[in-house]
């Protein structure tokens, strides 16, 4: 968390008692009366005030139940793992930042091109079929953007992309009203190391991009290099439901994140042995199964 020990200092409107809570924090409540606090600090480079932020729209009940379902498609999670109760549950404002760029890529590529084609040949005439390649270069600009980056330590971005997409098109301008009563968290990664995600995705994007503005049936073979500029990075909180749940009182316990507006489920659950033994034992017995029917079926053909 930045700032460390950092700690602040806010005033309750409600009953006029004075709270102290950790500065990686922007929302607390009131422990004499209840009321929902947010924090208006003033903006630093790796801890910019929101721009945007993006509702709840799955209430808590939803997200347990959408975890219970999920779980039960995970046909190697460990015994008892989709009737274990949610250790702990949290709805969380996650600090993340939209990135976009203007992108300057140079590609090469190698086309295909499938062809169908009369030939005459000693046999008579007929239709042949086959496909060319050839050589193709250039470069070409685009624009990236939409991209959404996590902004926390605590939750990767490979975590945040496993619960994408959120709804952007629902984005409001940030007021802090949106997040009262809510946990919300500080951006704890710096804006380089958000750039430098943002970039990541932003290659993967244009690379998708340049994929279908190649011409003929597709590139065989494609590279490109590319340089963003024009970058920015809008401070966003996006909501999340951060569930811990434990199969074992000695284990553990996996963290699943759901999407707090659509809903989508997200996270490694550990493989069961028992189940995967099981599953190996049967794929063996099979192929043995499968080895004397062939030997059967060999020696009635001599």
């Amino acid at each position: 968390m930045p700032g460390g020990s950092e700690v602040l200092s806010l005033g309750c409107d409600s009953c006029g008692a004075r709270i102290c809570f950790a500065a990686g924090q922007r929302t607390t409540r009131c422990p004499f009366c209840d009321t929902p606090l947010v924090a208006d600090r003033p903006a630093i480079r790796d801890r910019p005030q929101p721009v945007f932020a993006l509702g709840f729209a799955v209430d808590r009940d939803s997200a347990i139940k959408t975890v219970r379902q999920w779980l039960s498609r995970q046909k190697l999670r460990p015994f008892g793992m989709n009737a274990a109760a949610a250790q702990a549950i949290a709805g969380i404002y996650l600090p993340s930042y939209l990135y976009s760029a203007a992108a300057n890529s140079r590609y090469q590529a190698r086309v295909a091109e499938n062809y169908t084609r009369l030939a005459i040949d000693k046999d008579g005439a007929g239709v042949r079929s086959g496909t060319e390649y050839r050589d193709f270069a250039g470069r070409r600009a685009a624009y990236v953007s939409d991209i959404l980056v996590t902004a926390s330590r605590g939750i990767s971005n490979d975590e945040l992309q496993a619960i994408e997409p959120f709804d952007l098109s629902k984005l409001c301008r940030y007021s802090p009203a949106i997040i009262a009563g809510w946990t919300s968290e500080e951006p704890s990664l710096s804006t380089e190391d958000c750039l430098r995600l943002g970039r990541v995705e932003g290659e993967a994007a244009v690379a998708a991009l340049l994929r279908e503005f190649m011409p003929g049936d597709g590139a065989a073979t494609l590279n490109h290099s590319t340089e963003f500029t024009e970058e920015s990075l809008d401070h966003t909180l996006v909501p999340v439901w951060v569930l811990a749940i434990r199969d074992h009182a000695q284990k553990p316990p996996v963290r699943i994140l759901v999407n707090g507006q659509t809903g989508k489920v997200g996270g490694k659950i550990p493989y069961s042995k028992a189940k995967l033994g099981v599953l190996i034992v049967a794929g063996l017995v099979g192929l043995a199964a499968l080895f004397v029917l062939l030997s059967i079926l060999w020696r009635r053909l001599q």
